[in-house]
């Protein structure tokens, strides 16, 4: 870490950190040259360089790979690039297959630019600060494996990841937040607080829910199922296996196959694991003759998908092969379209808002120019009107629309600002189409109607992954698998204790009793690392008056003894506010 010799804070951070991963293949160049660089880019937050080297960089290699890089930094070399051929880029790299690879690959057409930094060159596109000595300040990070191409069956070679910033001041902070983050990490906690589990004898990306979380998980879905009664949607249950022909008439056998699990022979035929719930949820509006007085028909599905996901990017559960979606398909008028969009909008906001996201990004996400039919730029204003309509400001992505049209993807931030997507609605002229599908109009003729995917949450994974770490693990009161432990002081208050845990049940409240022989101050700190939002403690007094005295979650002040009545109003008023 030091100081840049001259200004640099107009200079674009993704450009910093890509001159740092230069920085550091230089110094790995000179302290292990034997290692092969191959790529390294700019990436949210830092950047980082991937190499092929037999022995593994310890932690010991990257303080001193750091020391080398702060020469390079400082010696402010410039950044000199300089187009050449195909030819001699391959002569040039003729000692690193990578390379010699990533230039045979390059587009006919395409600039081959080679990039100098002091004694090292890498082929490169471009996009850095014009001399090393722009770096304000770095930090290696970690070292992680990653196949080359990210397919597990190219060599596995070794990613040091990094950071960098234009000031101390900049990366002390970011430093800070990662402290924190890790602290939050949802792989850690949810294990830890009896969450979830992910066990190599079921596979990865796999889930196993374990009773706590599995409550959570209710406790959400079951909140969700309120709005959707609520704005008329229809419960359906689909298979999770379904003849491959069906996805190729949807077209996901085209244009998702990398996405989706191989086939099963079942009888001489194909099935297909469901990579999404739309197929099932056309055939049962396909399953009988449809009227322009049934439209629109809203339904919706907790429906379980599977998609192929690479070992190496699997993530806890927020990146997995098996999840949950709180999945619906709309079907209605095109004239309808407007209506069902700002309704699909408004429940959005609903959810967000209960689950404690203060910061939310909304993406419209265009169809590619060179698959762009007619009707996405009907899908499109009903999006944009929809987000006016409710004064929510938006971004445009060009071209990451889906392969069956436009789509508004929702962004949240969570407590520490990191930015999460979970929801997503889609517009959809084009599957009704694929499957003929059809309702009689007021003037007898057939028409086609129009679909809308949604699934505001994402997935429940995703999800409840996200909650974890947003909450550190303390969740709220209204969503904390258990909301009280009754702790008493000794035995002689065990039998009150189960008296008042069995109240609090019969009231609806998820309460458990402390029933272990530890001391009192062990108790409560076990029931505080548990993230538990209230410990009533109960003793002789408490028992004589029929009271109990609650210890807050996060709150330090040592409360007066209130009556059970009194705790149970207290906190079912906190579950009705959802805090």
């Amino acid at each position: 870490m030091i100081a840049a010799p001259h200004r640099n804070d107009d200079i674009p951070l993704d450009e910093l950190r890509h001159t740092a991963a230069h920085v550091l293949a230089y110094a790995v160049q000179d302290l292990f040259p034997d290692a092969k660089p191959t790529i390294g880019p700019a990436i949210a937050d830092g950047f980082y360089y991937d190499f092929d080297r037999a022995v593994p960089f310890t932690p010991e290699d990257l303080e001193r790979l750091e020391t080398r890089m702060r020469e390079i930094v400082a010696a402010d070399y410039p950044m000199t690039g300089e187009r050449t051929t195909r030819e001699a880029a391959i002569e040039h790299f003729k000692d690193n297959p990578y390379k010699v690879e990533l230039a045979r690959d390059i587009p006919d057409g395409e600039p081959i630019t080679l990039y100098t930094i002091g004694a090292f060159t890498d082929l490169c596109r471009g996009g850095h600060a014009k001399t090393t000595g722009a770096i304000g300040a770095f930090k290696l990070t970690s070292v992680a494996g990653a196949y080359w191409h990210g397919d597990e069956h190219n060599p596995m070679l070794q990613r040091i990841y990094g950071t960098a910033w234009h000031n101390q001041a900049e990366l002390d902070a970011y430093l800070l937040r990662i402290e924190e983050a890790l602290k939050r990490d949802h792989r850690k906690l949810g294990p830890e607080l009896g969450l979830y589990t992910i066990d190599n004898d079921a596979g990865g990306g796999l889930i196993l829910w374990q009773p706590k979380g599995a409550i959570v998980r209710t406790i959400i879905e079951n909140f969700i199922r309120e709005g959707l009664a609520q704005r008329g949607y229809q419960p359906v249950v689909t298979p999770h296996v379904m003849r491959e022909r069906l996805f190729e008439i949807s077209g996901h056998l085209e244009n998702f196959a990398h996405g989706m699990f191989g086939p099963l022979e079942v009888e001489g035929e194909r099935f297909r694991l469901k990579p999404m719930n739309c197929p099932g949820h056309i055939l049962i509006y396909r399953s009988e003759p449809r009227s322009y007085r049934d439209l629109p028909l809203r339904y919706s599905e907790f429906g379980t998908v599977y998609r192929f996901e690479r070992s190496g990017t699997l993530l806890g559960l927020t990146r997995v092969r098996g999840f949950t979606q709180d999945d619906a398909h709309l079907f209605c008028m095109p004239e309808q379209l407007q209506g069902e969009f700002e309704q699909t909008a408004d429940e959005a906001i609903r959810l967000i808002g209960a689950f404690g996201f203060n910061d939310v990004e909304y993406v419209l996400s265009t169809r590619d120019e060179a698959v762009r039919g007619e009707t996405d730029a009907i899908a499109e204003d009903a999006i944009r009107t929809a987000l006016a309509s409710r004064a929510l400001p938006y971004s445009v992505d060009p071209g990451g629309g889906a392969f069956y049209g436009p789509k508004l993807d929702i962004n949240v931030h969570d407590a520490l600002g990191r930015s999460w997507q979970l929801g997503t609605v889609q517009v959809d002229f084009i599957l009704p189409q694929r499957f003929e599908l059809t309702y009689r109009g007021g003037d007898g003729a057939d028409h086609m109607p129009v679909m809308i995917h949604r699934a505001l949450a994402g997935s429940l994974e995703r999800l409840f992954g996200v909650l974890i770490e947003h909450y550190g693990g303390a969740f709220p009161a209204w969503l904390a698998p258990v909301q009280a432990v009754v702790t008493p002081i000794s035995e002689h208050q065990l039998e009150y204790a189960t008296q008042v845990r069995d109240r609090l049940r019969a009231a609806g409240l998820r309460a458990d009793v402390d029933a272990s022989n530890e001391k009192l101050g062990y108790k409560i700190r076990h029931w505080k690392t548990r993230k538990v939002p209230y410990i009533l403690v109960a003793g002789r007094s408490e028992v004589e008056a029929g009271t109990v005295a609650p210890n807050e979650r996060g709150n330090d002040e040592k409360r007066p003894a209130i009556s059970v009545e009194a705790f149970i109003e207290e906190l079912q008023d906190r579950v009705a506010r959802k805090v």
